[in-house]
């Protein structure tokens, strides 16, 4: 059973910094996509950033050039580094995992992680 758990989580002041992590239970490069989405109170999830194998990375216009999305096959895990945070990034974030197979796609998802930031 893929799982994927996340830490790294908690409160900061505005501008300050924070590097959340998903560790994932068997080699990152089984995973077609992972990446970060986050929900805040009383609005739909959203995608933060992403890696897709063999394309890239993607990130959410509003944290570009603030956040940075990594991974270490070392380590079978996804990095999710924020700078110059905001308080509208307040939410709750989740790290995902895609498996492309020859039958089915599956998603993957972290139980969330609170991030807050006060202004």
């Amino acid at each position: 059973q893929r799982q994927l758990v996340e830490s790294g989580g908690g409160l900061v002041q505005a501008g300050g910094s924070l590097r959340l992590s998903c560790a994932a239970s068997e080699s990152i490069f089984s995973f077609n996509t992972m990446g970060w989405y986050r929900q805040a109170p009383g609005k739909q999830r959203e995608l933060v950033a992403n890696i897709v194998s063999g394309s890239g990375t993607n990130y959410k216009d509003s944290v570009k050039g603030r956040f940075t999305i990594s991974r270490s096959s070392a380590k079978n895990t996804m990095y999710l580094q924020m700078n110059s945070l905001k308080p509208e990034d307040t939410a709750v974030y989740y790290c995902y995992a895609v498996v492309v197979g020859t039958k089915a796609t599956t998603d993957y998802w972290g139980q969330g992680t609170q991030v807050t930031v006060s202004s």
